[in-house]
């Protein structure tokens, strides 16, 4: 019996240093572009500034032009944007609760949307991979025009001021307020409130 459970937990271990292995293979294997598929960069990505972008500069005009140096939501500051908001995603960890991968089981496409396709990731701010294994909170991918910015203020600053049973901790660190109560928004607030609304932006650009 003794010798059946010490192959138990070999094999347990086994098994964990496959998935281990392969969870850093299938990344590397899809950097870049390959079988025709088009990879684009930070620039090509943020050519464009998204909507909500604009109107986080036109609702925090001031606090906007301090963090990015112009109250114009320009493609550099988007950008620049895009890329802090999504280091200080890894940096908080909001990968180990968020997936960022919509599967093809357990109809997880009526959960979080349409399932994830490879393109999607062919892009600078989706490598390395953040697909994610935990769903402490829910899939991302499709974050993109679900919600408003001003949820996202609320949300970052206090996960039960929208989701009574929210086990998220509170981000409103980055944060500060007027003596009026009115919000101040810091440049990392704005970042990742432009990152997490940018996610699944490139589902529809296939």
């Amino acid at each position: 019996m003794e010798r059946f459970y010490t192959f138990l937990f070999v094999a347990g271990l086994g098994c964990f240093a496959i998935a281990f292995v392969l969870s850093m293979i299938f990344p590397w294997m899809s950097l870049g572009s390959y079988h025709g598929m088009e990879y684009k960069t930070l620039e090509d990505l943020a050519a464009r500034p998204s909507v909500e972008f604009v109107e986080l500069s036109k609702s925090y005009p001031q606090d906007f032009a301090q963090a990015f140096g112009s109250a114009e939501p320009t493609a550099a500051a988007f950008a620049e944007a895009l890329q802090r908001g999504r280091d200080l995603y890894v940096g908080q960890a909001c990968w180990h609760c968020h997936s960022q991968y919509v599967r093809p089981v357990a109809n997880e496409d009526l959960r979080f949307g349409p399932v994830s396709v490879a393109q999607e990731y062919q892009n600078a701010l989706a490598q390395p991979h953040l697909w994610g294994t935990r769903r402490v909170g829910p899939d991302l991918s499709r974050e993109h025009g679900k919600r408003t910015n001003d949820w996202h203020v609320a949300h970052f600053i206090n996960p039960k001021n929208v989701v009574a049973n929210s086990v998220m901790p509170r981000y409103d660190f980055y944060f500060s307020f007027d003596a009026d109560g009115r919000v101040r928004p810091s440049k990392d607030a704005l970042s990742l409130i432009t990152y997490v609304q940018w996610l699944g932006s490139e589902s529809g650009r296939r």
